[in-house]
């Protein structure tokens, strides 16, 4: 408990920081630490916990392009400009990951992914999204192809939620609701 107290004000500075981007080297290392404490006092069977189901705010990630790739670039930022990154985690196996932006500073938008959760073991989940959908304006479609991802939960709680991505990005997440 007292590392989640000691956490919470480092979640208040991660959530100002466009997802990671704004962080020093040393910043992302404080973070990495805190959370390496955290995952000792993670539920057992993570991926089968209840609190996993809900919406989530995508508030920090160890590397800023592993949430939505090019769009999360230097460049991709300087044209979609990001409002929110949002995961939704709905019972029984589905996944939604939503980022909001403004295209230029005037034109809103977002991308949009659905995905089929499979739980791998006791801490690990693969996801298999299908192609994502783009909104900007009144234009609307679908392209690319499908893509996967997996995630190991190192940490869940009523608030907050960990993951460690399988080529060793750290997220954190904050419920919404």
């Amino acid at each position: 408990m007292i590392l989640l107290i000691l956490f919470c004000p480092r979640i208040n500075q991660v959530t100002q920081t466009d997802g990671g981007v704004s962080l020093t080297k040393e910043e992302h290392e404080e973070v990495s630490a805190v959370a390496q404490q955290l995952q000792n006092y993670c539920v057992a069977e993570p991926v089968r916990c209840p609190l996993i189901f809900g919406e989530w705010d995508v508030v920090y990630c160890s590397r800023p392009t592993s949430p939505w790739g090019g769009y999360r670039s230097a460049l991709g930022r300087l044209v979609f400009r990001t409002k929110e990154m949002i995961q939704a985690v709905e019972a029984p196996d589905t996944i939604r990951n939503k980022v909001s932006f403004s295209l230029l500073g005037f034109l809103d938008g977002e991308v949009s992914l659905k995905g089929k959760l499979k739980v791998l073991d006791e801490s690990w989940i693969q996801v298999i999204f299908e192609a994502p959908q783009l909104k900007v304006g009144a234009l609307e479609f679908q392209y690319g192809g499908q893509s996967e991802v997996k995630l190991q939960i190192t940490y869940i709680d009523e608030k907050i939620r960990l993951g460690k991505g399988s080529r060793g990005s750290l997220f954190v997440f904050q419920r919404r609701r």
